[in-house]
This record gives C-alpha cells, sequence and structure tokens, in this order.
C-alpha cells in the first residue's frame, strides 16, 4: 500500500473507533477511489475493518484492480454475503448518504438486522486535502487555464456555443486531461442569465456577454473557473454589471483563509452587490467545496456554519442575473491555507473583449 493510502487508512480507522460502528462498508464513490485509488469506483466499495481493507469489485476489474490499487482485493457480486463472513453484522457500519433504501433493505433482509447509519467518517476526512491531491487539484486548474485561452480563439459571432464548448473539451481531451469536471456552461447573451446555462446551439452574437464555466479532470481530480467576456461591443449596463460582479468577487475572495466563517465570506460578496442594487440578481451561494467531486464540503452560502481550514479547495463565484437580459458570473478556484490562501486559477478575470465583429 501506498504510504499516501495507508495513511487515509489510517485515518478512517481511527475515525472507526471512534464511532460505535467496528467495520465501516463505504459505498460513496469519491471515498471508494480516495481510500483505494481504484478509477471505477462507482462499481466497488472498500470494507474498512480495525486492522484491514478490502476493495470489493466484480470479475469485469481483476486486471484493473490489481494494476491500481494496492488493497486486498475480493472479486465477487455476493458482496452481502461477504459482509457476513468479514464483519459482525451488529456493528457494521453504512454511509447513510449514499446507501438506498433499495440496498438497505436487502442488507437488513440477508443480515438479519440493519446496519448502523454513519455520517461523515470518511467524507469529512476529505475536507482536507493532502499534498497529493493539491498536486493534482493544481493541475487539474492549469489545464483549465489552458483550455480557457484556446476557448477565446474561437469564441467569436456566428459561432454556436455548443462549437466552444467542444473546442474546450476536445483541447482537455487532447493535453492529456481525464475530460470535464462537468457538463461545460457557455452561456451567451439572454442565456447568460441563466446561472446553469450548459452550451446549446444557439448563435453568438456581436455585443453581447458570453459566460463559460468549466473545469478540468485530472487524476480523478477537478478544477472550476468561471469567466464572463464580452464579444464586440457591449452595452455600459452590461459593463457596469460586470464590474460590479467583479469588484465583488475580489473583495470575497481576500476574504478566504483559515478560520473564516463560509457565510461571513459569503456576505462580503453578498453586500457589495446589494450595494449596487443587485442583492436579488445574487441568486446563489458564493461557492463550495471541490476536490475528487466538483461540489463537495464545504458550502459559502449564507445558511452554512461551516468553518475554512488549511487545505481546504473551495470556489469564488459571485454572479448577477437579470433573465431576458444578461448575466455575469466571476469564478476562481482557491486553496485555504496557514497565512490566507493560493488562488489556482489564473486566467485574467478584467475586462476582456473577443471576436469583434
Amino acid at each position: 500500500m501506498t504510504d499516501i493510502h495507508a495513511h487515509r487508512l489510517a485515518r478512517v480507522q481511527a475515525a472507526l473507533a471512534a464511532s460505535d460502528a467496528s467495520s465501516l462498508l463505504v459505498t460513496t464513490p469519491a471515498n471508494v477511489r480516495w481510500l483505494s485509488g481504484f478509477t471505477t469506483p462507482e462499481d466497488a466499495r472498500v470494507l474498512v475493518t480495525k486492522d484491514a481493507a478490502l476493495l470489493v469489485t466484480d470479475g469485469r476489474y481483476i486486471a484493473q484492480a490489481e494494476q491500481e490499487s494496492q488493497l486486498e482485493t475480493v472479486i465477487t457480486r455476493d458482496w452481502i454475503n461477504l459482509l457476513q463472513e468479514r464483519t459482525d453484522p451488529a456493528t457494521l457500519g453504512i454511509e447513510a448518504d449514499h446507501v438506498t433504501v433499495a440496498t438497505l433493505t436487502e442488507m437488513t433482509d440477508k443480515l438479519g438486522l440493519a446496519p448502523k447509519p454513519t455520517r461523515g467518517l470518511v467524507t469529512d476526512l476529505r475536507l482536507i486535502k493532502d499534498a497529493a491531491e493539491l498536486d493534482s487539484i493544481r493541475a487539474a486548474a492549469a489545464l483549465t487555464d489552458r483550455a480557457f485561452e484556446h476557448a477565446l480563439t474561437v469564441l467569436k459571432p456566428g459561432v454556436r456555443e455548443i462549437d466552444v464548448a467542444l473546442a474546450i473539451e476536445h483541447f482537455v481531451r487532447s493535453e492529456g486531461g481525464d475530460g470535464m469536471a462537468f457538463e461545460i456552461i457557455v452561456a451567451s447573451g439572454p442565456r447568460s442569465a441563466m446561472p446553469h446555462g450548459v452550451a446549446s446551439t444557439r448563435v453568438i452574437e456581436a455585443g453581447e456577454l458570453v459566460t463559460i464555466d468549466m473545469g478540468a479532470r485530472v487524476a480523478g481530480y477537478c478544477a472550476d473557473m468561471t469567466r464572463t467576456v464580452g464579444v464586440g461591443q457591449v452595452s455600459d449596463a452590461h459593463r457596469a454589471l460586470f464590474e460590479a460582479v467583479l469588484e465583488s468577487q475580489i473583495a470575497s475572495l481576500a476574504a478566504v483563509g483559515p478560520d473564516k466563517a463560509t457565510k461571513d465570506v459569503d456576505a462580503v460578496a453578498r453586500d457589495i452587490l446589494t450595494g449596487h442594487g443587485l442583492g436579488e440578481a445574487f441568486a446563489h451561494s458564493l461557492g463550495h467545496g471541490v476536490g475528487l467531486d466538483i461540489h463537495e464540503a464545504p458550502g459559502l452560502s449564507p445558511r452554512s456554519e461551516d468553518v475554512l481550514k488549511p487545505g481546504m479547495v473551495v470556489t469564488i463565484e459571485p454572479g448577477a442575473y437579470h433573465p431576458g437580459d444578461a448575466g455575469v458570473r466571476v469564478e476562481d478556484l482557491a486553496v485555504v491555507t496557514e497565512e490566507g490562501h493560493e488562488v489556482l486559477s489564473h486566467s485574467p478575470k478584467t475586462w476582456r473583449t473577443v471576436g469583434d465583429a
């Protein structure tokens, strides 16, 4: 077992020892990959006991499991029978946030009693990224920067949103990325007012704002960055909307640091946008954690009780949206450090125009 995976397993076993479960069936895909290194975690499980860990998968992955993971591997489709053999069902823990009602019912029927629901035994440990994780996230962010600059060479009047998205994904794949961390958002003109306006066949026109939200994935780890640009000459009102959002993004990013309450960081952006008369136009949270999943804890919102700690990776992405007209979002990825934060997104975020007609 690599030192990294041995250390992660030891941390999980320590958390398990402090719980009322003697073993834990890990089924959340990101948690499975984090513990095992296995890159098809949706088709696997990890059984953790006080002194061992098993990667459980089926016959399609014999060679892959041998190549990718140094955990002891069990090849079986009858994984519930394995639980009966290797655990005390009375003190078996499951990840309550992932196990379905159907699976829980099947386990209860076959084991003769319900396993113990647990929350956060693995996921909470993934909040603080280790050095290897940060290296992968930095690589994903750097590739995202390069892909965005490539996208700007494609972006011009007469091009469809989907053409820009395809250029981004082709670039990421050709440069060695795993693919995209999420479906690429390319939202132009009135569609820029859609926070999740994934690329469509709409033709981009001169004089419009275009928001591009994208993230490469490298070694399983995600990046996330948003930039809004003008295509040709845009209206003064749209330029002012951009500048207000950028002001809020710069100020809230500066507020990121250790022991900061995430709702307080959110409030920095929200207060600035409210001062510009855009409080109601900021319709989502300020940001979220990023890692093996594109959306992880901590959350940065007015309702969050999370506190930032060194090693957390978060997005800072305020936006303002006027339905039927236009919207703007600016987003950076950052890692919290002992001194403050390190920005991982390096694409220029000040006003840019491209594709002049």
